[in-house]
This record gives structure tokens, C-alpha cells and sequence, in this order.
């Protein structure tokens, strides 16, 4: 069972997943697990759950984050944590080319959409105050 939330067709921010990083997070992410689908069933327990987690814990530390924006820190630690799972995410990345699950072009489209997360996800930390206003 597939649950679709509601598009928000405006431009204001009402929750985690109308953030722009939020939603390229989760496009990743799930490229990711179609393509790790192909890879070696040896790797099932370890490579393949690795960037599979890593993947998906950067959606989920920014939700986290975006629930606690009502205190800049927790925010900032939060988005911080967010930005640690993808650069962890990058590291899978290198190894599953290197071990030649994901080709050139794969690697290099995943590895952009990672570091353009990673530096999203800065921006955020150091406009925290834009994101964490009185509720």
C-alpha cells in the first residue's frame, strides 16, 4: 500500500517534504534502492543495506530536523546529522563503483545529487534562524 501525501502547490513551506533538499534526498534515495536491486546477493547484508540506510536516514534526519525547528540547536544538529548520513551515502557510492555495481554515469549522477544535498543542507545550518521562527 503506497501512501502519496497531498501535493502542496504553492511555493510556502508548510512541511519537511515541500523542502527542496528534502525532496531531491528522497528521489536519491530511491534511485538507490532500485538500482542496489541488481547488485550481488552477497552484498545484501552488508553494501546494499549500508547505502540503503544511509540513504534514507538523510530524509529522515531532515524531518527530525524540521520537527525541531522550534530550537535552533536541535535544528542545526539534526540538519548536521542529515548532512553526515550523505556523505556516508557518498563513501557506499565509491565503493559500489569501485566493486562495478553502478557504472560511470550512474556514480557521477548520484554523486552531484549528494554533494548539491550536502551543500543544501549547509545553507540551511547557517540560515537556521530563517527556518526556526516562532510558532
Amino acid at each position: 500500500m503506497t501512501m502519496i501525501k497531498p501535493k502542496n502547490t504553492s511555493n510556502v513551506v508548510v512541511d519537511y517534504s515541500d523542502l527542496e533538499v528534502y525532496k531531491l534526498a528522497f528521489q536519491s534515495a530511491m534511485h538507490i534502492f532500485h538500482l542496489s536491486k541488481k547488485w550481488p546477493i552477497e552484498e545484501r547484508y552488508s553494501l546494499t543495506d549500508q547505502i540503503r540506510r544511509s540513504s534514507r536516514s538523510v530524509c529522515g534526519n531532515i524531518a527530525e530536523a524540521w520537527r525541531k525547528r522550534r530550537y535552533p540547536s536541535h535544528f542545526i544538529s539534526k540538519l548536521s546529522d542529515s548532512d553526515a548520513e550523505a556523505a556516508e551515502t557518498i563513501v557506499w557510492l565509491e565503493f559500489a563503483c569501485e566493486c562495478g555495481y553502478l557504472n560511470k554515469t550512474e556514480y557521477e549522477e548520484l554523486l552531484d545529487k549528494y554533494d548539491h544535498i550536502c551543500r543544501m543542507l549547509t545553507n540551511m545550518m547557517k540560515s537556521a534562524n530563517k527556518w526556526c521562527k516562532n510558532f
